[in-house]
């Protein structure tokens, strides 16, 4: 079931699809190559997303990093999903972030994600 008012579910300009699953660009990317793979109907958040539905967003994930290797020659990648609101979910329509990653786009990439986030802003979520 689609929601009119979800703009995940009103998404038309896709990257990938198969049948229950669609990638499209983050449109507030991290890095190039930002890709978001949702399910087609709505569910809230990853937990609320059928077992077939999840296998399906699983195997357009890997497609997505195909094209991804293919397009934009990544050295790494970070997946990432966040969870309600306090999880940092802005988007109310589960979905999977799919990151490139460049050598080089930060000084030191251990810790992953984390260091992807300005100081000050990891310092106003640590207090």
């Amino acid at each position: 079931m689609l929601k009119p008012d979800c703009v995940f579910c009103q998404k038309t300009d896709l990257v990938l699809e198969n049948d229950l699953a669609k990638a499209f660009w983050d449109l507030h990317p991290v890095r190039v190559g930002h890709l978001l793979i949702v399910p087609k109907a709505h569910y809230a958040t990853y937990f609320d997303v059928p077992v077939t539905t999840r296998q399906a967003m699983d195997e357009l994930l890997f497609q997505a990093k195909a094209l991804l290797d293919q397009t934009y020659h990544p050295a790494g990648y970070n997946i990432g999903i966040n969870v309600n609101p306090t999880g940092g979910q802005t988007v109310m329509h589960a979905h999977i972030h799919l990151i490139p990653r460049y050598v080089g786009d930060v000084k030191d990439p251990r810790g992953g994600i984390r260091k992807m986030i300005p100081a000050a802003v990891r310092r106003h979520f640590t207090r």
